[in-house]
């Protein structure tokens, strides 16, 4: 697995066993199988951003700090350029970049989010607490949220619990770009 995944792991670890929790209570709290919540937290396998989602409520700390080791600095205003923010590069089917990475005690996760054609077409679905907002910038989105099947185009939005289960692809040939707001 990358330097990267295997750095994110030591950090969940870290912060696991700082707090007093053991292996069973985590995977308990996050809504994981034992098993799995072992081979992310040993950096065995890639984890998916809604796991990184849950752990940073559990423990109450910044996506940013997870993912980098380094804590946000920014508190009156954070500028990202176009092509810029932290990439989050996934196992799973979406390339997320973080707009807003470097701004303190953010209310929201604004997300830049491309999905490859040809991907996740069996529509693996993933939740995590809160809600979200995706806005689609270009490329056609198809997404399916609990029992709704929804197709998206340049311009439309969707607003849904992120709770329930939910799961994107792009449908044509070319990918589908979008701006996510998840909403802890």
């Amino acid at each position: 697995m990358s330097d990267a995944v295997k750095q994110i792991a030591m950090r969940i670890l870290d912060l696991r066993e700082i707090s007093d929790y053991t292996v069973e209570q985590m995977a308990k709290a996050l809504e994981v199988p034992v098993d799995d919540y072992r081979k992310y937290e040993s950096g065995e396998v890639d984890m998916p951003i809604s796991f990184l989602v849950k752990i940073g409520e559990v423990f109450h700390v910044d996506m940013t700090e997870m993912l980098t080791g380094e804590a946000p600095r920014l508190n009156v205003l954070s500028v990202t350029r176009a092509g810029k923010g932290q990439e989050i590069s996934r196992k799973d089917q979406y390339v997320y970049k973080n707009l807003a990475y470097n701004f303190v005690h953010r209310q929201i996760e604004p997300l830049y989010v491309t999905v490859d054609p040809d991907v996740n077409k069996a529509l693996a679905p993933n939740s995590h607490e809160g809600q979200e907002f995706d806005y689609v910038l270009s490329g056609t989105m198809h997404i399916v949220i609990g029992k709704h099947d929804v197709v998206l185009h340049p311009g439309d939005s969707v607003y849904y619990d992120s709770s329930a289960p939910h799961a994107m692809e792009a449908l044509g040939d070319e990918p589908v770009h979008f701006l996510a707001m998840v909403i802890p």
